[in-house]
Formats: C-alpha cells, structure tokens, sequence
C-alpha cells in the first residue's frame, strides 16, 4: 500500500504527463486543414491547383509559397541574350493563384506524412487529405567557393539569378575579347539545356561585335558530351565544332578568385586541376533538392520526393504525389516536362478525390529543351528522358535548324504558359502529335 507521500508524488506525476499529453494532442491537430495542399506555386503547382480548385471550390485547396512574383524562367535565356526584356519574365503572385485557392504566403519547414501536416516558418501547422509537392529545386550557390562575392560583378553572370541575368547581356556586350568560360555543374538542374545555348548566343554576339578573332570561347561541362540526348547531341556538338567553341568534358567549376579573375575547375575523371584567367564567366550553379524535402520521408536517396515515374504518385504514402523538379522522375527538369507530368498527376489524383477506380495514366518522360544556337536559330529537342527516344511533335526533322521554332519558342510559348499551363488548361502537345503523326515520314 503506498504512502500519502507516494501518492502525492504519483498523483503530481501524473497530473504532468496529462498536461504533456494533451500538450502533444493539441500540437498534433493543424491549425487549419484542406482537401488539398499543394507545397509551390510554380508552374507544376498552379497547373494542378487551377484545375482542383476550380473542381473543389472554395476552401478545398491551399497552394503554400512565399514568393511574391512568378518568374516565367524559360525566358531568362533569351533575356541573357539580349532578346528580351527582365520584365517580360515576371508577373505578381496573386495575380495567378486560382480564384477559388487559399494562398498561404509562408515558407514550408517541415514535412510531415505520417501526420498528413505541413509546418510553415510561422508556426502553424496545414493538414491535408492530398498533398501535392511542386517545391521546385534549390540553388546552391555556395557549392562554389567565391561565386556568391563573385556573382554579378566584373564579368561574372549567371542566367538561373533573376538579379545577374539581368546584367549578362551587359557583360556580353561590353566584353572586348579574352577568355570567355561557360560551365555546367556536376549535379541535376533545372532546364538542363540553358548552360549550353547561352554559350551559342555569347559567341554569336561576339562575332557580331568584332571580338570573336581574340576571344576563346570555352564551354566546361561535367557531363560526359555536350547533350544527353545523342539524337540532338551529335548537331550540336557539330555546330560547336565548327564555330570553334571549345569544349570540356567532366569538368567541374570549384573555385572563382574574383580578385585576379580566375576560375578553378576539376576534371572529375583524372581529378586533375586546372586554373584559367576570365574575362567574361557565366555560371550555371550547383542544384538539388530543396532542404525540408531532404530532410523528410517522402525523400529518396538523393533527397528528391520519391515518387513511382508513371504515375506519380508516391512510393509509400498513397496520398502524396509530386511533379516537377522536386520529384525523382528520371526525366529533364523542364517546364515542358511539367506540361506532361500536370496532366497525368491530375487525372490520377481527380480519381482519388471522386473515390473512382480507373485506369491510372501514366507519364512517358515527356520533356523538351529548345537548343537555342542562334538570335534566329533553334533546334526544338522534344525526347522522352526515360527512353532518350524522340517524341517530335511537328512531322519535321527537328534536328533542323529553324527561324520558325525560334518564333514558336520565343513569342508563342510563353503565352501557352501563362494563359494555359498556369490556368490548367494546357498538358502538353501529346494530342498535337497524334494528330499529326499520319504525316510524319517513317524513314
């Protein structure tokens, strides 16, 4: 029999782990809950929240971003390039959230599946009967020691920055010969084929400008060729031949020293290290998954939402899927992918919501990279990156230079993706190429 000592002292303990537990419970119930949570108001995310929310209605769907402008990315090379202007790029957030969505103007800190909840950096918590991760990629700019000091001063650029694309052009145009370095980082990044074309418009520009005849054009790229995609790699590579670019392979950027202009990179097959003086860089940065994703179970191996590449939806939590650059699928980060990808997450997830059990559509890795080589030149790469197989939509050779895909790419698309992607009204061109697949010629 206890003591009224023990007793005290056990009725004590237990008052705490009541107050402990009920501390727990409360903490566990979000602070507000919807159908769906989209994380990421990018092109992949209002695709999707435009479509459900419009099916759902008001207080159903929750997209969750802090960012207060969208950027239409694919542009920035034409505006490195000098063929178009920063402003064309962007547009204000709540102009394109879907009417009938809950924009959550917060940053995600914390992912939480087993829970079905979202922690935001302002404390509160979002539960989710679905969850749609759209989060984009993270730019490591301090993989690279020097580049952040470096960056947008003294020659040094890149186009994945909103601010230094701004300020490449510049740089182009005041550049009077010298070394000009262009890299290709040794990790995933989003539009894979930008590194590329802006080293075609650079050398184009300075041969316009007088300058080419004292300019060494240099491309380091850590992959292995210059294109992923043989099909389209062996014309480029062609083209960069007979225009004298320079090109290295499995080499690394590691190093600026902005104050003597000097750019260190490793040869990551012989681990050999070379140094190189610069007038003009343009850097493509380092890449991978956001942190939060990395941090959390729906990661895979390298960080990136594990995700089943037909379907989309999630390996283990059958309420999650994902599309994009966050997720896994073994495909080219592209906004053209994501065109492929919306409509297949969509139809799956629509099936789910409605408690239907269809057939799942499923994703064939879609994705496209307009090789830009030209102020009027453009090769238009349509592949699927799971086979590295074409898949053109036009019954053309689209190895072919063209003016025409050039127009297509530089005026007609960007008006397909704010008026028909973000709206959820666009999936890309699979129908177009159905229908013109009768007059394709099959030699």
């Amino acid at each position: 029999m206890l003591s009224t000592a023990s007793r005290l002292r056990f009725s004590a303990i237990a008052k705490r782990s009541f107050a402990t537990a009920s501390s727990e419970t409360k903490a566990a119930v979000a602070d507000k809950k919807y159908k769906v949570v989209v994380v990421g108001a990018g092109p992949g995310g209002l695709s999707v929240s435009s479509t459900l929310s419009r099916m759902l209605g008001k207080d159903q769907v929750a997209v969750i971003d802090p960012a207060s402008t969208h950027y239409y990315q694919p542009l920035w090379t034409y505006v490195g390039g000098g063929l178009k202007s920063f402003d064309e790029s962007k547009r204000p957030m709540e102009d394109l959230i879907p009417s009938n969505a809950d924009w959550i103007q917060q940053r995600v800190t914390k992912l939480d599946p087993d829970n079905n909840q979202v922690s935001l950096n302002n404390g509160k918590t979002i539960g989710y009967d679905y969850l749609v991760v759209a989060a984009g990629i993270q730019i490591n700019w301090d993989q690279v020691k020097g580049l952040p000091e470096a960056l947008g001063k003294d020659g040094v650029t890149s186009n994945y920055s909103p601010d230094s694309v701004q300020k490449t052009w510049k740089f182009i145009q005041e550049f009077k010969g010298g070394n000009a370095l262009f890299t290709f980082p040794n990790t995933p990044l989003k539009c894979p084929g930008a590194p590329t074309k802006i080293v075609f418009l650079a050398e184009e520009a300075f041969r316009a400008n007088g300058v080419r005849d004292k300019t060494n054009v240099i491309y380091n790229t850590s992959l292995g060729k210059i294109f992923g995609v043989d099909h389209y790699g062996r014309v480029l590579q062609g083209l960069a031949d007979e225009r004298g670019i320079q090109v290295n392979f499995q080499t690394e950027l590691t190093e600026i020293n902005a104050a003597d202009r000097k750019a260190t990179f490793r040869n990551n097959a012989n681990k050999e290290v070379k140094t190189y003086d610069y007038d003009f860089l343009h850097v493509a940065p380092p890449q991978g998954p956001p942190t939060f994703i990395k941090e959390s179970k729906l990661a895979d191996a390298a960080g990136f939402v594990d995700v089943n590449k037909q379907t989309l939806r999630h390996n283990k939590y059958k309420n999650v899927y994902s599309l994009g650059d966050c997720s896994s699928l073994p495909t080219s980060k592209t906004a053209a992918a994501i065109t492929g990808e919306s409509g297949v997450l969509k139809h799956n997830l629509i099936a789910d919501l409605e408690g239907k059990s269809v057939e799942q559509a499923e994703y064939d890795g879609y994705t496209s990279c307009p090789l830009i080589v030209g102020r009027e030149q453009l090769i238009l790469a349509e592949f699927s990156g799971y086979t590295g197989q074409p898949l053109e939509t036009f019954p053309v050779d689209q190895r072919t230079i063209s003016s025409a895909a050039q127009t297509l790419n530089k005026e007609f698309i960007p008006a397909l993706y704010w008026n028909g992607l973000l709206q959820g009204i666009w999936a890309g061109p699979s129908k177009i190429r159905g229908a013109l697949s009768p007059f394709r010629s099959t030699n």
